[in-house]
């Protein structure tokens, strides 16, 4: 499936991008998962960045030119992922690529950018360790979730949270970034003083996630860590509560976490996240719901923040890139770039030559209160200084 958003005309939404029109604008080309059992992940995000340039443009464009953002749906298939970014470097020229799909896309979609000397930015998609400290030239990445980082906050917070002796169920689905997650996890547990009780891998994707769970189970944790897609998180989850385990379930909070965590109710299912929730109603979350409500956006507004901040990040550096544009001007203005965020997380996203993850990575834990019956934060903001 290919989807052509380009927000400039209602023309060339139904014939696609001339030449002309690629020299009029700014050209950028998406490759996402946009079908298949992780879509509910990234689709929302693309729908989201696409809603948020159609609103720029509204208002003029960047630097008086409009963006026109061509998405490519890859399914989460590595090899669609490859011939997608081909397709968007040779035939629509196009200045920056983007990936929102499944780590296991990511080795394609590099090898084609540095090919072409095209800057890789990933939004909705985990952030991959090329982008931290020393970064590669060409790969950046705003989307809130990185590893390492976000198991020593989720760890960090067990540990805070534990009355005794801690015993670590681990949960991942079985593609590359999440199980090298998992493995890191499993070893920053016994320096916490924790024990690793069993791993679970579950591949992608899993019809019944029962027996993996009843493995977890049977080891006996009285804690369990995820970091996976949120289908994988909520699923070990839910299978391992109606196996009647009754301990406390801590995984990451994807876009989807604010819906699930009003649908669970359960006080022992803990999110960590660096996104503010929508129950937080900060001006900014009223801006996205108008904007999903013109553009006729589907989604809750509470899986959206993703995509808005990606939308927030392409603007900011298009702004930065003098005209006429060139990928290597695009990657320039990349690498020295500072974004406000409007609250929708700790603090602004800042990138410099060498980090093109971020300089501070900022946590909050929420449960179910079931006592107000409401989302309730069980920790605020707490900063992570991001070094080599």
């Amino acid at each position: 499936m290919k989807h052509i958003i380009a927000v400039a005309s209602m023309a060339a939404l139904s014939a696609g991008l001339q030449p002309a029109q690629a020299q009029d604008g700014y050209v950028i080309g998406v490759s996402a998962a946009m079908t298949g059992p992780t879509a509910a992940t990234y689709a929302p995000v693309v729908e989201a960045m696409k809603a948020y340039l159609d609103h720029v443009n509204a208002r003029g464009g960047i630097n008086g030119k409009p963006v026109h953002l061509i998405v490519q749906d890859n399914g989460a298939q590595p090899s669609k992922a490859a011939s997608d970014a081909k397709k968007l470097i040779a035939q629509d020229k196009v200045l920056m690529l983007v990936n929102t799909s499944l780590s296991s896309t990511y080795a394609p979609m590099v090898a084609e950018a540095k090919r072409a000397g095209v800057p890789l930015y990933f939004a909705g998609a985990v952030c991959p360790k090329e982008t931290f400290p020393p970064a590669d030239a060409l790969q950046f990445c705003s989307t809130a979730f990185g590893a390492t980082l976000d198991s020593q906050a989720a760890l960090g917070f067990v540990k805070k949270r534990a009355t005794g002796p801690v015993r670590l169920g681990l949960a991942a689905m079985a593609i590359p970034i999440a199980r090298a997650e998992i493995d890191y996890a499993e070893g920053l547990a016994k320096t916490l003083g924790m024990t690793p009780v069993d791993k679970q891998i579950t591949p992608p994707p899993t019809p019944d996630y029962t027996p993996f769970a009843t493995k977890l189970k049977d080891a006996n944790p009285n804690w369990v860590y995820s970091w996976s897609p949120w289908v994988s998180q909520v699923r070990t989850f839910e299978a391992l509560r109606r196996l009647g385990w009754n301990g406390g379930y801590i995984t990451w909070g994807h876009l989807n976490a604010e819906e699930d965590l009003a649908r669970v109710k359960d006080a022992e299912f803990y999110i960590v996240g660096t996104n503010a929730l929508t129950i937080d109603e900060l001006p900014v979350h009223a801006e996205i719901a108008a904007i999903a409500k013109q553009a006729d956006i589907k989604y809750p507004v509470s899986y959206l923040t993703e995509g808005f901040i990606s939308g927030l990040v392409i603007e900011a550096a298009l702004k930065n890139t003098p005209w006429p544009p060139t990928p290597q001007k695009l990657q320039a203005a990349m690498s020295h770039l500072k974004v406000d965020l409007k609250g929708l997380r700790g603090g602004a996203l800042e990138w410099t030559r060498d980090n093109h993850f971020r300089t501070t990575q900022y946590y909050r834990v929420w449960h179910w209160n079931t006592a107000s019956n409401r989302i309730e934060r069980m920790q605020d903001w707490q900063a992570i200084e991001v070094r080599k």
